[in-house]
């Protein structure tokens, strides 16, 4: 049965050009001239600008990963390096003044503790992410905790 629609689909789109010729010029479809606009060169917009402030950003939902206030382009972040533990492992933290990674980095999926940091935590953008100044895409209607709390006790 699916075959058969199938190739009835085919013929019909087989048949689509003499059909529209068949017809006279005043009913045949209008396509556009020129090149497509799939093909046009269109300029790229600028790339936003990161927020490198070393600001520490209020987290919107209590297991929300910490943002990155800096920069880390070019930071080498592969199987053999992590430049983030440069500064935010456990023994580095403290002389390079930087927060240190969370405990929950140190256990495997099973919650038990490791000396190191744990291969399904090693790489650190798949959850943490540094800021841009980019316009959002679409609009936003998100609302934190807070703000959900505020309104309900305001509505009582």
């Amino acid at each position: 049965m699916k075959i058969r629609i199938l190739l009835a689909a085919f013929a019909l789109v087989a048949a689509l050009p003499v059909l529209v010729a068949g017809a006279g010029a005043a009913d045949a479809p209008k396509l556009p001239s020129g090149p497509h606009p799939m093909v046009q060169d269109v300029p790229a917009d600028p790339m936003p600008r990161e927020i490198v402030d070393d600001v520490k950003r209020t987290r919107n939902y209590a297991d929300q990963p910490p943002l990155i206030p800096h920069a880390i382009r070019d930071y080498q972040l592969d199987l053999n390096v992590n430049k983030c533990l440069t500064c935010h492992d456990r023994k580095n933290s403290e002389g390079a003044q930087a927060p240190m990674i969370s405990i929950t980095h140190f256990q495997d999926r099973d919650g038990q503790a490791l000396g190191a940091v744990s291969p399904r935590r090693y790489f650190c953008t798949q959850c943490h992410v540094p800021q841009t100044d980019a316009r959002p895409i679409t609009g936003n209607m998100f609302k934190d905790i807070d703000t959900v709390l505020r309104g309900k006790e305001g509505g009582k």
